[in-house]
């Protein structure tokens, strides 16, 4: 559990557990260990250093990084300065990673040694550039991170944070292209805590071992994250996911909880290492942020001897939102489900006029509790638009049974989801259209036993154009994250569309789902 009473904000993590267990490691990651009183000393120092640069109370600070214990140490830090840390998703292109930095306009931006170039690309448009720190590696024009740190003093800045202080902006895709800065505040993180160390699948005993796979720029990678932390607990930290490192890591550090997008979950199971690995030191693994079969949890079920953990939440609800427990996936009929509401959470099924459905018809599903964004940064409309009377509406529409757990129908806006990541169809179809030979063109998602979802292209072609699939993937790698861009392309003489000229993209995915239930996790 954790001590709320030491631990009223993010902050206050690093700073309880380095008096309540400081030389237990806190992170380990490739061989080396981080202690909690080294995390607390040194986010001390990045607080005074990122202060002595001018950042003040609010401000954002970016990161570019793969996972690393630093991350951390920046986080954590920021928290002390009262700023508020904006990570960019590593898997961007830099003309998205430029839009991030543009709208969120960081003091400081710390990039690690795999996305020096990426980063400079992302900077050269800009008309107010971030003061730049080599988080990992040397780069000219990148200040060494070791040495701008350790210039600054280990007291601890003591500003008195707030619950209402915004603590971190994650960005999600947008509909139109443009990601939105998801603003969570010490208070949703406060009652998340509140709740976590009562949730199967957060809740950790002190010294238990975490593995942390899910990248640190995504809500599941830092919620399992912080709570570790705050339960007193061993983050096993992965730079990158590969199946035959995290099974070993599993059994050499005998690694007690996990979360695993399902996709890791298939690749871990189809891993000939499995076969060998000692799995017993597991308790749970909790996995969400994309569909899995049910015949994919069966096999994991078997294989992994362990308690698993449903989650759907969305990053603005600070990842919460229903839980199916181990207990629950036992029960028949139930694996479909992605569980109950978590306590003092409220979860609902709503009709378009924004009253209760009836038990089992589908509506829109919405969620309201201290857990809900605080709104999107430079977003006024979107924030009003999403975030109405206290209810998050999420776009998912689902139902609830008669025992009062929620299933996930569809998506109303066409969102794709693979392998945990969100993929908006008018994203993907903007950074087609341009390519040559392509006169028309519709994104949608198709069923992935490996991703839970794929994005597929529908094309009509220009008269007398070739049909080349591969050339039309590449137009749109150039442009977008490589996993937004399509993984197949289909060729059509035209696109359905209802009277008013709007694609009707249910009829393109119907052949594809037959047979099969389109659902999220």
């Amino acid at each position: 559990m954790i001590d709320l009473d030491a631990i009223a904000t993010l902050a206050d993590i690093p700073r309880a557990q380095a008096k309540a267990r400081g030389a237990q490691t806190a992170i380990l990651f490739e061989g080396e260990t981080l202690s909690y009183a080294e995390l607390d000393r040194r986010s001390n120092q990045v607080a005074n250093a990122m202060i002595a640069a001018n950042v003040t109370p609010g401000a954002r600070i970016s990161v570019l990084a793969k996972n690393h214990p630093r991350w951390f140490e920046v986080f954590f830090g920021a928290a002390k300065a009262r700023a508020c840390l904006a990570p960019i998703n590593a898997r961007l292109a830099a003309p998205e990673a430029a839009f991030v930095l543009e709208d969120s306009d960081p003091a400081l931006f710390f990039v690690g040694e795999d996305f020096f170039d990426i980063a400079e690309q992302a900077l050269a448009g800009l008309a107010r550039r971030p003061r730049l720190i080599a988080l990992t590696g040397e780069r000219a024009g990148f200040e060494p991170f070791e040495a701008w740190r350790d210039a600054a003093p280990a007291t601890d800045p003591a500003l008195g944070e707030r619950l209402s202080d915004d603590v971190l902006q994650l960005y999600t895709s947008g509909t139109t292209g443009r990601p939105k800065g998801v603003v969570l505040t010490n208070r949703n993180y406060r009652r998340f805590m509140e709740m976590a160390g009562g949730i199967e699948g957060f809740a950790y005993e002190p010294e238990e071992r975490v593995l942390i796979v899910m990248p640190l720029f995504h809500v599941a990678g830092t919620n399992v994250s912080f709570s570790g932390l705050a339960q007193g607990g061993t983050l096993v930290l992965m730079k990158d996911f590969t199946p035959a490192e995290a099974l070993a890591l599993i059994e050499a550090q005998g690694v007690a909880h996990a979360f695993l997008a399902p996709a890791m979950i298939l690749m871990l199971l189809q891993a000939p290492q499995i076969a060998e690995t000692r799995l017993s030191s597991l308790r749970s693994i909790a996995y969400g942020a994309s569909p899995i079969s049910e015949e994919v949890l069966r096999r994991a079920q078997a294989a992994f001897g362990c308690g698993f953990v449903q989650f759907y939440g969305m990053t603005e609800s600070a990842g919460a939102g229903t839980a199916l427990s181990p207990s629950a996936h036992e029960i028949p009929g139930k694996l479909r489900s992605c569980g109950q509401a978590w306590p003092d959470v409220e979860v609902a099924v709503l009709d378009p006029e924004g009253r209760p459905t009836p038990v089992g018809e589908v509506g829109e599903i919405a969620i309201r509790g201290d857990i809900v964004m605080d709104r999107y940064w430079n977003r006024p409309e979107a924030s009003a638009e999403t975030v109405r009377d206290g209810w998050l509406f999420t776009g998912d529409a689902g139902y609830f049974d008669e025992d009062g757990f929620l299933y996930i129908h569809d998506r109303l806006k066409d969102m794709i989801v693979t392998g945990g990541e969100n993929v908006y169809p008018a994203e993907v179809e903007n950074a087609i259209f341009g390519c040559p030979g392509v006169a028309d063109v519709a994104v949608i998602g198709v069923p992935s036993e490996r991703w839970g979802e794929e994005v597929k292209a529908v094309v009509v072609l220009v008269d007398d154009a070739e049909a080349d699939p591969q050339s039309v993937i590449a137009w749109a790698k150039s442009r977008i994250a490589g996993y937004k861009a399509p993984k197949s392309v289909d060729f059509v003489e035209a696109l359905p569309r209802n009277p008013s000229g709007k694609v009707l993209r249910r009829e393109l995915r119907k052949p594809y789902w037959v047979g099969r239930d389109r659902a999220v996790s």
